[in-house]
């Protein structure tokens, strides 16, 4: 079994009753339609805010960086270097 946790609402009487009027259209409840449209509205979001958008040229750079052969800047090296060292003590 599932666990279930409550989540109130509260809404004025406008949006209540356009919600109800849309949950009889569905034939289902307040609570139901609610519920899904919720949870599709979510999704939506969370799989919009989970992918990359980039312009071709972007794109392009980014692969052409993917497929070069890795060569880290001066920072990078001495923080790479240091950490060698520090292994070795």
């Amino acid at each position: 079994m599932s666990a279930v946790a409550r989540f109130d609402l509260t809404m004025d009487v406008e949006e209540k009753d356009i919600v109800s009027r849309a949950a009889a259209l569905t034939g289902t409840t307040m609570a139901a339609f609610v519920r899904t449209a919720a949870k599709e509205k979510a999704r939506e979001l969370l799989d919009r805010e989970s992918r990359i958008t980039m312009t071709t040229q972007d794109f392009q750079a980014f692969t052409t960086a993917l497929n070069e052969a890795f060569v880290p800047n001066a920072a990078l090296q001495k923080a790479l270097d240091l950490a060698h060292e520090v292994r070795r003590v």
